[in-house]
Order: C-alpha cells, then structure tokens, then sequence
C-alpha cells in the first residue's frame, strides 16, 4: 500500500502491452508489444511482491527475455525469407514488410526444413509464456511473490499470450513444421497436465497449488491446439478464456483471505467456512469451475478439448482426461482442508466474510462462469470461422505432403507426413 502512483502507472503499462500484443497485424509491433509487457511486470513483481521478490522478478525477466531473443531470431528469418532470400534458402522476392496477413498467405511457400527451424525459434518464446513443461519454473515463484492483481493479470491474460502465438503463428504460417512437430507437442502437454497436477497435489501454499493447477490447466490448452481439428482448437480457446476466469477468480480469493489472516498455508486454516459462509459458497463455485463441473465453464471447455483429442489419437484423451481426475483431487482435498473440520485456531474465529467491495468484484465472473457452462454457443459461434479457416491451412499442407511422394520431396515434408499418422 505504498507508491500507489507508480504501482497504477506499472498496471497501465502492462495493460498496454498485453493489448497491443493481441491486437497487432504487424510483426514488428507485436514483438515491440511483446517486450513492453516484460517491464511493468518485473517491477509490479519486484517492487510490490512478496519476501522473495527480486528473484522471482529476475528469474520470469530472464526466462521470457531467453524466449523473446529466440522469437525474434524467427521473426527475421520469416522477413528475410519473403523478401530475397535466407542463408541458403531461395526467397520469394515480395516487398519486403512485416505485415502477418502476409505471412499467412506465404507459409505454405516456406521449405519444410527452415520451416522446422522457425517453429523451434517461436516454440521457445511462446512455451516460455504459456508456460509448457519443462518451461514453467518460473510460473510458480512469480505467482507466489506477485501482488494479487499481479497474479491475477498473470493467470487471466499474460499466459495466454504464448497460446495465442502458437494459433495465431505457428500453426497457420508453419503447417508442416506444425504435422512433423506433433507427437512431440501432445507429448509435452500431456506431462504438464500430469505433472502439474501431482505437484499441485504436494503443496501446502494455497497460492502455490493455484499457481501449479494453472500448469496443469494450460497442458489441457496446448493439447486441443495440437489436436489440430475444429473440436480441439474451439475447445482449446474457450478453454483460454475459462482458465482465466477461474483461476484468475482463485487467485482473488486466496488474496482476499491473505489480507485477513497474512498466511497462505492450508494448515492455518480449517473450518472456517462455519464464519464466512459467503466467502466459502463462491470459493466452492469456483473451484467446481476450476475442475470442469457440468454447468459450469470448465466442462465445456475440457469436453471439447477431450473430443478434438480422442479424434486425433484416442489415448491422448485417455491419458487427459486422468489429470481431470488428479485435478479434482488436488482442488477438493485443499477445498476440504481449508474450509471444513473443526474451527481449532482461535485467529480463525473472527474471520470477517466477504464486504460489498469483494462480492462486486467475485460476482461477475461467477455469473461468467455459469453462462459459458449453461450457453457457450456464442463464443463457438464466433471461434468458427477463424478456427475452420486454421485448420484448412493445415490440412492443406499435409495433402499437399501426402500427395508429394516423388523424388523432390524432402526429408521434412517426410517427416510431416510421419508426424501426422497418428490420427
């Protein structure tokens, strides 16, 4: 509760750099927007975080500054490939811009062997955000030692940025490196859905179990991605948009109960849904959305995840749908600890329940999480047409690898087709 011009200031900032990020058709504005981002939330993080700060400020800097070197290095080698040429690649002689219209149009044009090397380029930048296995150590420690709006931006919209990279960029401008890729990818979402979702089971820190689900959460995101059908990506999106609802609504919760009792451990607490009776319901309803309760907007989201997975390779959606089970143990066995047995501390006993300050800011995302549990039609309605226009480009470019058996077929769009033989 100190320097509060410079906290808003850093808030702004990095509101304008996520926006920019989303909204850029330009390469070189996104890139730009990309890295504006990275300096308000080191110093949001490192000034206004907790005992261990500055590392967890240091540490997310100097993953997504690894990330964002890498994604550059791709950017370029798209911007020169379209105009004269790269290394010893052939170019294709257009004017030279940095327009991503126009990348999508040329992307089938690339060679399969730079396109692998461009999508490793971008998977680095954008795994580091999403965060993906093995790239996530930073997520937990900057999650931890944020402020809660800090970590609620975090959750609800700065991890969604490498997801939206990858369906934004990789997929529809890097189609064969995408099919020749997608064992690996699947496989790295499924242990981070696993992963995530054991290591959230060990935590005593409520902040860090939430911090951990969000792992787990965004394996399930990358997995519909890579299912590369309607199904998965629809799902996949939603999916975005439900994770940061409801972890970001986790993350206020677990704020809300630091602001009166300064302590985050499970084993503080207990029983004190008997003296916040509100606080308890909405926390409930959340963690129900969190772990993909039918109604609420986490079912329908993983459903169609599940579905677009099943369709590609069936025991990805097996091996998926046992992180839903892991993930409503971890979440009900803290919800269980926290809020039920016998009110025991006496620092418990005069918990206050939720003001009208915090049930105004609770409500609209519990009313969210019902209307895309109950109606998500229109957010599917709206996902179509761009989703079916992705996977067309992707499709395409495995036809046309299928089709290519001749003797000028290179070894990548072998290795594409191989890739994809698994649906």
């Amino acid at each position: 509760q100190t320097r509060e011009k410079e906290y808003y200031i850093f808030m702004l900032l990095l509101q304008t750099g996520m926006l920019g990020v989303f909204m850029a058709l330009d390469f070189f504005l996104f890139y730009v927007f990309w890295e504006v981002m990275l300096v308000p939330m080191y110093f949001l993080i490192g000034i206004w975080g907790g005992a261990r700060r500055l590392y967890a400020a240091i540490k997310f800097f100097l993953y997504t500054l690894v990330g964002s070197v890498l994604m550059l290095l791709g950017i370029l080698a798209l911007y020169f490939f379209n105009a004269g040429g790269l290394l010893g690649w052939e170019g294709l002689g257009n004017p030279a811009t940095f327009s991503i219209l126009q990348f999508h149009e040329i992307g089938a044009s690339i060679p399969p062997d730079l396109q692998f090397w461009i999508f490793l380029a971008f998977f680095v930048g954008f795994a580091i955000k999403v965060p993906m296995f093995p790239f996530h150590t930073w997520l937990p420690d900057a999650h931890v030692e944020a402020p809660t709006a800090g970590s609620v931006i975090l959750a609800g919209v700065l991890l969604k940025m490498g997801t939206y990279g990858f369906v934004r960029f990789s997929l529809p401008i890097l189609p064969d490196a995408t099919w020749e890729l997608l064992p690996w990818m699947a496989g790295l979402s499924i242990i981070g859905i696993l992963y995530g979702a054991l290591v959230a089971m060990a935590q005593k820190d409520m902040k860090k179990l939430v911090a951990y689900s969000s792992v787990s959460h965004l394996g399930f995101v990358m997995l519909g991605l890579f299912a590369l059908n309607g199904p998965g990506i629809n799902g996949s999106i939603l999916q975005m948009i439900n994770h940061g609802l409801s972890t970001g609504a986790l993350f206020l919760l677990v704020g809300i109960i630091y602001e009166r009792r300064h302590t985050r451990m499970i084993a503080e607490y207990g029983g004190i849904g008997a003296v916040m009776p509100l606080y308890a319901t909405i926390f409930l309803i959340i963690t129900m959305s969190s772990i993909g309760l039918p109604t609420l907007n986490g079912f329908v989201g993983e459903f169609t995840i599940l579905v677009g997975a099943f369709n590609r390779v069936w025991w990805w959606a097996l091996l998926a749908a046992i992180g839903i089970v892991l993930g409503a143990a971890y979440m009900l066995w803290m919800y269980q600890r926290v809020f039920f047995g016998p009110l025991t501390n006496p620092e418990n006993q005069g918990l206050q329940d939720l003001n009208r300050r915090e049930i105004l800011y609770l409500a609209p995302l519990v009313l969210l999480c019902f209307w895309i549990g109950l109606y998500p039609r229109p957010f599917f309605d709206v996902l179509d047409g761009p989703v079916r226009a992705i996977v067309a480009k992707v499709e395409a470019s495995r036809e046309t690898a299928l089709a290519d058996t001749g003797p000028a077929a290179s070894a990548g769009q072998v290795r594409a087709v191989a890739g994809g033989a698994g649906e």
